[in-house]
């Protein structure tokens, strides 16, 4: 058994998905997550600004966030978003006891502000999930360099025009 399936199942039962569930998605899951991909977190989450779009599942490795989303008439499954972390930008998330919600946000490499509300069911787990997405997000270690997606150089000197310098007969 690899890595990934080692760490998915548990890290489901943990969030209280039923295993139908589980299996249902872990088809997507595995065509986007490699199979040394360490799970942190699955869970249930909803699109704050989309309540009605239907169930979202969201897959936390060290490396991706895979977030699936399933239909509410037909039950298909559809990938919604599927990126490695170091490509998202702007990651914020906000945990609410109160609430028992966490509200994660990143802005996607095509540059699209995705919103997930994660409900938990007691405000202990908000601190959990805080602490993971903590770890996930701030402490890893990240590369710093920006990526350059195109760069703009002058023009080698053999290149440029030659200014002409009058001659002065004397």
């Amino acid at each position: 058994m690899d890595v990934f399936s080692r760490t998915f199942l548990p890290a489901a039962t943990e969030a209280g998905l039923a295993t139908q569930t589980a299996s249902r998605h872990m088809p997507v899951f595995r065509r986007c997550v490699g199979s040394s991909d360490a799970t942190i977190l699955v869970t249930r989450c909803s699109r704050p600004d989309r309540p009605m779009s239907g169930d979202y599942l969201l897959l936390l490795t060290h490396r991706r966030i895979v977030v699936t989303r399933q239909t509410r008439i037909l039950h298909r499954l559809r990938l919604h978003l599927n990126t490695e972390l170091r490509e998202l930008s702007h990651v914020t998330w906000s945990p609410d006891p109160r609430l028992q919600s966490v509200e994660l946000a990143a802005t996607a490499i095509d540059g699209i502000r995705e919103r997930f509300l994660i409900r938990t069911q007691h405000p202990k787990q908000v601190w959990q999930l805080d602490a993971m997405l903590n770890h996930a997000f701030r402490t890893r270690i990240r590369s710093t360099r920006p990526r350059v997606l195109a760069t703009v150089t002058e023009p080698p000197a053999l290149a440029r025009p030659a200014t002409l310098h009058p001659v002065v007969a004397g």
